[in-house]
């Protein structure tokens, strides 16, 4: 099993461009008509993140 870990120190800031609708979403606010506006908002962030800060991936017997 791989896992994750984030060298982030909370010092540094990302910037990401939401939508009004991905930025409700992410307060839990549900759109039933798509559903995937929440996804995408969270793909966003992850992404700005990986951009931000070193990620290393460790391979693990469990």
């Amino acid at each position: 099993m791989n896992s994750l870990i984030a060298e982030a120190s909370g010092k540094g800031k990302i910037a990401v461009e939401l939508t009004p609708e991905e930025a409700l979403a992410l307060t839990g606010v549900k759109f039933n008509g798509n559903p995937e506006v929440q996804a995408e908002a969270r793909r966003k962030i992850r992404k700005a993140f990986e951009k931000t800060f070193d990620f290393q991936y460790e391979d693990s017997l469990n």
